[in-house]
């Protein structure tokens, strides 16, 4: 059976540095790390989880918390996390519940006093409901993806910023009866990352004077709640808006769908535009604010990984790019002379 000696004496280095090349647990040069982890690879050597962590006071699992993954962010980012994790040679323990529910609560409780991981990944926890600074004071490396703190290290969009980007471009091409759609009760308690992208249309909608004319159509941001809510909204001739900024891509797509089932053509009678760049967004044609979730967990897990091997390095917060891309569904708004 290949020992970890085996694999120091066919890198040519000492036991010692073969053990913290394969554990991360102490400094090795890139180099180093490379030959010794090629090495094992060609040994077939695999260290036996107990006594890894026995020797080295690691588990080599990382903790990952988020919402329930039946939404593409949420998918895809887990994906990016977990190709980062294999490719360190880390396990992952996966915590998913809902926001605000109980099974969250108790999810939250056992991943703090089983304290069972050499780090946590933590996604869009909510600072209403203080989760953040409860898994900062497990004294666990952290990163954060989403929701900042001056404690621990984040991964983020700049949400506002792309909400008033997304409203912007709809102003520009010449709409003033915009609507956001995806405003939840309690959303700033729950659901952090959509209470800031209501922050970004606001201040679009204020910086090109119409203030009076913000309204939000409230919804859950699924497919089918947002069909719902857009056809409610769109039904109503006398006070249908001439475009939506959407909380994400998804609310996005059941407006156009709730559009199209009433008649109503896009771009040419509503603009729609929404955040995130989904995978269902060009099929739609579906102008958009686009994200990368995949990029952002290989991310987390850098500094996860940077984190765990230098407690004490300063905390880094990492603004992950977002860009306007133009489809079909806004177009300027039409004139009575159009008919």
């Amino acid at each position: 059976m290949t020992g970890i000696i085996d694999v120091a004496l066919r890198a040519g280095v000492a036991k010692s540095t073969a053990s913290r090349a394969l554990s991360g647990n102490g400094y090795v040069s890139e180099e180093t790390r490379e030959r010794v982890q090629r090495a094992a690879r060609e040994l077939a050597y695999s260290a036996h989880s107990s006594a890894t962590s026995l020797a080295t006071g690691r588990t080599s699992t990382i903790g990952v918390i988020m919402p329930l993954v039946d939404r593409w962010y949420f998918s895809e980012l887990l994906a990016g996390i977990q190709q980062a994790l294999i490719a360190d040679g880390l396990d992952l323990a996966l915590y998913g519940a809902a926001e605000g529910s109980a099974e969250r609560e108790r999810m939250l409780d056992h991943a703090l006093a089983g304290r069972r991981f050499d780090g946590l990944i933590a996604v869009c926890l909510q600072p209403g409901a203080h989760e953040l600074e409860r898994l900062i004071g497990t004294g666990l490396p952290l990163v954060s993806v989403g929701p900042f703190s001056e404690h621990a290290d984040v991964v983020a969009i700049d949400d506002v910023a792309a909400a008033r980007v997304a409203t912007e471009h709809l102003i520009d091409l010449g709409h003033e009866d915009v609507v956001f759609l995806g405003d939840v009760p309690g959303a700033d308690q729950f659901s952090f990352g959509e209470r800031k992208r209501l922050d970004g249309y606001r201040q679009a909608m204020i910086a090109a004077g119409l203030e009076d004319r913000i309204r939000m159509a409230p919804t859950h941001s699924t497919i089918p709640e947002a069909f719902a809510t857009a056809a409610a909204l769109l039904a109503d001739r006398r006070h249908r808006p001439t475009a939506i900024a959407a909380v994400c891509d998804e609310a996005a797509v059941g407006a156009i769908i709730a559009a199209q089932r009433l008649g109503i053509r896009v771009p040419s009678e509503l603009s729609v535009i929404g955040v995130d760049d989904h995978r269902y967004a060009d099929m739609f044609s579906l102008t958009t604010i686009r994200q990368n979730p995949r990029e952002q967990g290989v991310e987390a897990v850098r500094l996860l990984r940077a984190r765990m091997q230098d407690p004490e390095a300063p905390i880094e917060h990492v603004i992950a790019p977002a860009q306007l891309v133009a489809r079909q569904s806004t177009a300027a708004p039409r004139t009575q002379s159009d008919g």
